[in-house]
């Protein structure tokens, strides 16, 4: 018992410690030009034996700011276990020297480790803040301090998977899962309409499933720098995939529900992608029968949904419910500087814009910084900027192993 007891008190003060740093913020165009130049494992491996800790402790700071009665649901419980947990593998490698070929692939293993376990901490935490709902009712104030905590913690989980899934699919045994181009899980030529399109055919055999239809899919590009040629960004595909997967299917699913019985048949959805000098967008339009403008910014709230809550059996996907898929959805796209927009005509449909940076070099990460100000806010409104600001040096930026040329 004083074994465990001196080690959590070890581990508390090293996220105390971890705490007081900032995440250094990086580009695609950083994580880019490392894996396609000189992709250093060792040196990878003093980056992020320093740059993890930090994450997940600026991140298990605001859990325990969260209030007593959600902090005690088993739900939250079991996420504060994961974190912790993880948080005292890596300190296994803070003195350890990685010019031993034993401790890399230690390394390798434990990061492989992390990110299994933290596999289902998005519906895990989902089912504690149910679990809170169930027991305490809604409070206004405690619906917002929700609402900030979830997106600075959904936000650095994505960009905790992002640095372990670069290190994994650089230097591990991955390599099979992403294709032969791709460095890490960046695509520096990712053709924007294909994964448009492989967004609508998954989401159009989930709604086929459920209706046993679907609405058909028209895809315009227009490239305003090379009109001759199909648009192709430095990006993420799986993100982006996320994101379009979840506007089709809530597009389907209107469009369905709404036109159905019709003798016109299902109006088709329509995707629209462009480039610009500083933006890539891509609109998704249906004729759904929109919502009226008030509920709008509902939409981006947690467990918030217009459909009702499915139940989840083994083997299955649920079209729509838990009221998570366009809040993470926004989160995805404004981790490297980008947003999610919704402009509905009620009566109509909905157009719904995904807005991305054109260039890498400006794609810089948005982290929640654990600070002064994050710490108002779960008490009051925020006076300061507490998110990353790629205007500012990082911590430590001059050993980050992702340095601008």
């Amino acid at each position: 018992m004083r074994i465990f007891t001196s080690l959590l008190k070890n581990i508390n003060s090293k996220v105390e410690h971890y705490s007081r740093f900032s995440p250094s913020p990086l580009s695609i165009k950083q994580f880019l030009d490392f894996g396609r130049d000189n992709a250093c494992e060792k040196t990878s491996f003093v980056f992020l034996r320093k740059e993890l800790p930090v994450r997940l402790a600026n991140a298990m700071k605001e859990i325990t700011l969260l209030p007593e009665g959600l902090l005690t649901r088993p739900s939250v419980v079991l996420v504060h276990k994961w974190y912790t947990q993880s948080f005292a593998d890596l300190l296994e490698y803070e003195k350890r020297k990685p010019e031993d070929a034993a401790t890399l692939n230690d390394f390798l293993e434990s990061l492989i480790e992390i990110r299994n376990r933290h596999n289902e901490v998005v519906p895990t935490m989902a089912q504690g803040f149910i679990e809170h709902k169930e027991k305490f009712g809604v409070e206004p104030f405690i619906s917002t301090g929700i609402q900030y905590f979830l997106d600075r913690f959904y936000t650095n989980r994505i960009s905790f998977r992002m640095l372990i899934n670069q290190h994994t699919l650089l230097f591990g045994n991955e390599i099979h899962l992403t294709p032969p181009k791709h460095i890490g899980s960046i695509d520096p030529n990712c053709n924007v309409a294909d994964v448009v399109r492989d967004a609508y055919a998954t989401a159009k055999m989930l709604c086929e499933r459920h209706y046993m239809a679907a609405p058909e899919l028209q895809v315009v590009e227009l490239n305003m720098k090379e009109p001759k040629n199909p648009i192709q960004v430095v990006y993420v595909p799986s993100h982006l995939f996320h994101m379009l997967f979840e506007l089709f299917k809530n597009s389907m699913r209107a469009t369905v529900e709404l036109h159905e019985n019709s003798d016109a048949g299902l109006p088709p959805i329509k995707a629209k992608v462009t480039l610009g000098k500083e933006d890539l967008s891509v609109k998704i339009s249906d004729r759904g029968g929109g919502v009226p403008l008030r509920k709008i910014e509902r939409l981006f709230k947690y467990m918030y949904s217009t459909a009702p809550r499915p139940s989840l059996k083994p083997g299955t996907v649920p079209l729509a419910g838990f009221g998570y898929g366009l809040p993470i959805s926004r989160l995805y796209a404004r981790y490297f500087q980008g947003d999610l927009k919704l402009y509905s005509m009620e009566g109509v449909g909905t157009d719904a814009i995904i807005y991305l940076k054109a260039l890498s070099s400006e794609s810089f990460e948005r982290l929640p910084v654990f600070n002064k100000s994050a710490l108002r806010h779960y008490k009051s409104s925020p006076e300061a900027d507490d998110w990353s600001n790629p205007s500012k040096e990082p911590r430590d930026a001059s050993k980050s192993i992702y340095k601008p040329r």
